[in-house]
């Protein structure tokens, strides 16, 4: 028995990230936000005014956690005692104005919640994701310095930048999936928009906030492809980890290769992990049940679409 808990203590500590002590102060129940945003204006399945894709949300509970759908059209207010019951918030990818939507009114609400609570060492993490990564970079930059590329339905491998492999994100990854990540294309990339190297290394802003962790080329520009905070737990990736074990559209830049979706659960197993550290809970346990994305079904939209289901929200 004393061998059993000697090994769960080091595997939380191997999540949590710091020293062996802080496992006992684990979160073990996290609860991750993913924020909706409009209805694409061509789906035929819409439903209410706003959607979260499925996939993001059983990313996440592949690695253990519960996830609580954001909707948009919601008060600051409801942001704000949302924000201090949840571990941590996902930015998902999509395809929204990152200036002016309801999606991003609500990310900046929580961004800057967010930056305050890290502030204050009250650990909160946040993940983007495509669209997110977008969103991120307006946010921080309070600029679009986004740049089209030719990366609308292909896979990559990534170009890590020196040191990337010792990252808070990568460090923990295993060599043989590292190894896969640079070596074989297995990252799906479907944006139109990047941040390219060259807008980054020009913005001050973006570059004392975000160190570059991999980059990829169209063939003419490159971009960066996976950054994070220097000071803050904010994560971004251009590329959709999620896409390789839970959607089917059959689609040039998709991949199901045992390497890409051992890929995909290290990254979610990082964000999991980050929310771990985070305290905040809900007033109630039915506080709790009534937030949570099992009181919503999911839509399924067909094998030719490239969400395979969908949740739709008032």
């Amino acid at each position: 028995m004393y061998r059993q808990v000697l090994v769960l203590a080091v595997f939380a500590a191997l999540l949590c990230g710091f020293p062996a002590s802080c496992a006992r102060n684990l979160n073990y129940r996290p609860i991750i936000g993913i924020l909706a945003q409009e209805n694409l204006e061509d789906d035929p399945h819409a439903q209410g005014s706003s959607y979260i894709a499925a996939s993001y949300v059983k990313h996440l509970e592949s690695a253990g956690a519960r996830v609580v759908p954001i909707r948009i059209n919601r008060t600051k207010e409801e942001y704000e005692k949302l924000f201090n019951a949840i571990n941590g918030l996902l930015l998902p990818g999509g395809n929204v104005d990152i200036e002016k939507s309801q999606f991003t009114r609500a990310a900046k609400v929580f961004y800057e919640l967010a930056i305050k609570a890290n502030d204050a060492s009250d650990y909160f993490p946040i993940w983007g994701t495509c669209q997110g990564f977008q969103q991120l970079t307006v946010l921080t930059s309070n600029k679009n310095l986004l740049t089209l590329t030719d990366t609308k339905a292909v896979a990559l491998p990534l170009t890590f930048s020196p040191g990337a492999q010792k990252s808070r994100l990568f460090k923990k990854f295993p060599k043989d999936v590292v190894q896969s990540l640079a070596e074989e294309n297995i990252t799906s990339n479907f944006h139109s928009w990047s941040l390219s190297m060259q807008n980054y290394s020009s913005n001050a802003k973006l570059k004392r906030f975000y160190r570059v962790l991999t980059t990829n080329t169209d063939g003419k520009k490159e971009f960066i492809s996976t950054m994070e905070a220097y000071r803050y737990p904010f994560y971004a990736v251009q590329w959709h980890p999620e896409k390789s074990p839970f959607e089917w559209i059959e689609k040039a830049g998709m991949v199901h290769t045992l390497s890409a979706i051992k890929a995909t659960f290290y990254t979610a197993h990082f964000f999991v992990s980050e929310a771990m550290k985070n305290h905040h809970r809900f007033s109630s346990q039915s506080e709790e049940e009534k937030a949570l994305i099992y009181n919503y079904q999911p839509i399924f939209k067909g094998l030719n679409s490239i969400f395979l289901q969908n949740y739709y929200f008032d």
